[in-house]
């Protein structure tokens, strides 16, 4: 009996799915596609900085170096709770043990800024405590995900426009959505390696001023596909 009412449940739910999909089919609709864009520009910028007493051949410690830069981070109200981790230390310990040579240690770390600006001043003040070794890890956009869902709705208006046009010629009228579909792409949420230009601007042959740093802007994109159904 069981067995019975379990069959006669899956025919009449297999039923209302086929009645379901033939409805559908059977809507007159049109379907139109829109991709919307935008260029950002980075307020989250990540700088690596490597501190090496090689560099001072041995003559400043990291940790000297290291208690160098701090102060003068917090100097330029740089919140080093916030925005400085270490990400790695080392020595050459192997080949001290190789060639009897002074173990040279070495840290590495990573410093958040928020601006062009901010970061040709950090760069200059490193460059005055002879701190070279650093490059640009990544370049991120804190408002991403409001700006993706701002995307995908301008893309579903877009995509009403496509229709309204396109049907506004035959005399025939958009009705509501009956199917949506967000093909956006899964695109990297920052910029590795960016594309910079930095120029040292100098006001006289004497003093140099922070760098001027443009980055190349994130683009992020949306794709909608809307089924909207039509009426005479």
């Amino acid at each position: 009996m069981k067995k019975t009412i379990f069959l006669m449940a899956a025919v009449l739910f297999s039923s209302v799915t086929f009645a379901q999909s033939k409805n559908f089919l059977d809507t007159p609709y049109l379907e139109t596609q829109a991709k919307v864009d935008t260029l950002v520009t980075p307020d989250r910028i990540y700088l690596n900085i490597i501190i090496q007493e090689k560099d001072t051949k041995g003559r400043v410690s990291v940790e000297e170096q290291e208690n160098q830069m701090a102060q003068r981070f917090k100097a330029m109200g740089i919140d080093l709770t916030e925005q400085l981790v270490i990400k790695d230390m080392g020595s050459n310990f192997k080949k001290y043990f190789l060639r009897q040579k002074e173990v040279l240690k070495s840290k590495q770390y990573s410093l958040l800024v928020y601006s062009g600006k901010e970061l040709g001043d950090v760069m200059m003040a490193l460059e005055q405590l002879d701190i070279a070794n650093t490059h640009i890890e990544k370049t991120e956009y804190s408002m991403m995900d409001e700006l993706e869902l701002e995307l995908k709705s301008r893309g579903v208006k877009r995509a009403k426009q496509k229709a309204d046009a396109l049907t506004r010629p035959l005399g025939q009228k958009v009705g509501m959505a009956i199917h949506i579909a967000d093909n956006s792409n899964y695109y990297p949420r920052y910029n590795q390696a960016p594309m910079m230009e930095m120029k040292a601007v100098s006001a006289d042959m004497g003093q140099a001023q922070p760098l001027d740093i443009d980055f190349e802007k994130i683009n992020v994109e949306t794709t909608v596909n809307v089924k909207f159904a039509l009426s005479n």
